[in-house]
């Protein structure tokens, strides 16, 4: 039996953010600095994907002297629309779509980062356990109020509240929790496993509020 090597990217133009990105994650964009105003626009001519990579140090906006880092797993997006809001100023929609592992990164003369990285296999689809199902529950009452309200952070059409990566994925962009444990949550391996963490954070929370903490 021969296995398919992992595809490979060279010079994958990276966003390094404050939030991890997780595939099928909405991810909404105003864009003024120059490297990322150019960066944008040539991925959206020619319909190429970016990386979002959470940072370790320095700001989403660069300031004199600072330099950024980031995390070695990231999320490659897709530019779903880009507009124009006034001279210099661009918004743009894009969606998650793959994770992928940094093999190397440099900075261009113009501040913008690029790596060649190498895609991680999609997470499997993984029923949902029974002991587990309370989890995707909760999910679906979230998603109808927040859909009532309009401020769904995902596309209806695109649910799977019975797939533990998918379930898994949408609670990690909601719960109230430090990047960082998101960032683990995202590069978790085991979709399953990742369903489990957050049952035990959900769990948590729930201790607490009803502790009044």
């Amino acid at each position: 039996m021969t296995t398919t090597a992992p595809l490979q990217l060279s010079d994958l133009p990276l966003f390094p953010l404050g939030s991890p990105l997780f595939p099928h994650g909405q991810l909404a964009l105003r864009l003024f600095e120059v490297r990322y105003l150019s960066m944008m626009r040539k991925c959206h001519e020619v319909g190429a994907p970016f990386g979002v990579v959470l940072l370790t140090q320095g700001g989403e906006v660069r300031k004199p002297g600072q330099t950024e880092q980031f995390h070695g797993t990231g999320t490659l997006a897709t530019i779903e629309s880009l507009n124009a809001i006034q001279s210099g100023l661009l918004h743009a929609q894009c969606q998650g779509v793959s994770r992928f592992r940094i093999l190397n990164s440099r900075c261009l003369n113009t501040g913008l980062w690029v790596a060649d990285v190498e895609q991680i296999a999609a997470d499997p689809f993984i029923v949902i356990p029974d002991d587990l199902r309370y989890i995707a529950q909760m999910l679906e009452q979230v998603s109808h109020e927040l859909q009532a309200q309009q401020r769904l952070p995902w596309k209806p059409e695109q649910a799977q509240f019975d797939d533990c990566g998918w379930v898994a994925n949408r609670w990690s962009e909601l719960l109230p929790v430090k990047s960082e444990l998101k960032q683990g949550l995202m590069a978790m391996p085991s979709p399953l496993m990742r369903l489990e963490l957050v049952g035990d954070i959900l769990d948590k929370l729930s201790i607490q509020k009803r502790q009044g903490g």
